[in-house]
């Protein structure tokens, strides 16, 4: 059997996605970190962005993540985040809206969170 390491992807209000993978890549302060099975122990910041999860069975899920941190060791990944959606559940046409009324209004915030929303929607 491949080396496969454990996933879980929470966010404060709730639990977004766990399962087992073979990568998984994130956006972190310092920088964009890909962690595999039997990578070294790891703990970072997580930026806003995409985080991108290669599923063991071939598949890919993708999620804005807005905020946290990210823990790896013993083939075990905690993504812990302030706000997490996976990009199936992002409705574009709402978030377009959402990053139009925000650029109006000089929201860099609510402008940041819509824009990370369309662009892990437009990954999958």
């Amino acid at each position: 059997m491949a080396a496969e390491l454990h996933v879980e992807l929470v966010a404060a209000d709730r639990s977004v996605w766990s399962g087992e993978a073979t990568l998984v890549v994130a956006r972190t302060m310092s920088g964009d970190i890909g962690v595999m099975p039997n990578h070294q122990p790891v703990l970072g910041v997580l930026e806003s962005g995409p985080v991108t999860i290669r599923t063991s069975d071939g598949g890919t899920v993708i999620a804005a993540v807005h905020g946290g941190f990210m823990s790896f060791a013993d083939n075990k990944m905690s993504l812990l985040a302030e706000t997490a959606e996976l990009a199936d559940e992002i409705d574009v046409q709402r978030e377009e809206r959402d990053l139009e009324r925000a650029k109006a209004a000089g929201d860099a915030s609510a402008e940041r969170r819509a824009s990370v929303r369309l662009r892990a929607a437009a990954a999958r």
